[in-house]
């Protein structure tokens, strides 16, 4: 995947996970996760649970 953001936004990014000791993907995988789990659309069967 490739997104394009500004270079200031991508030093702060890179900066705030470098103090916490993670990786600017990991940090990505659970903002999608939390993202889709928002506002993902529910497929039927899930719905009928």
């Amino acid at each position: 995947m490739h997104i394009s953001i500004t270079e200031d936004l991508k030093k702060r990014f890179h900066a705030a996970c470098a103090l916490r000791g993670l990786k600017m993907s990991q940090v990505v995988v659970e903002m999608i996760e939390q993202w889709l789990k928002a506002n993902e659309v529910k497929s039927v069967s899930e719905e009928l649970l």
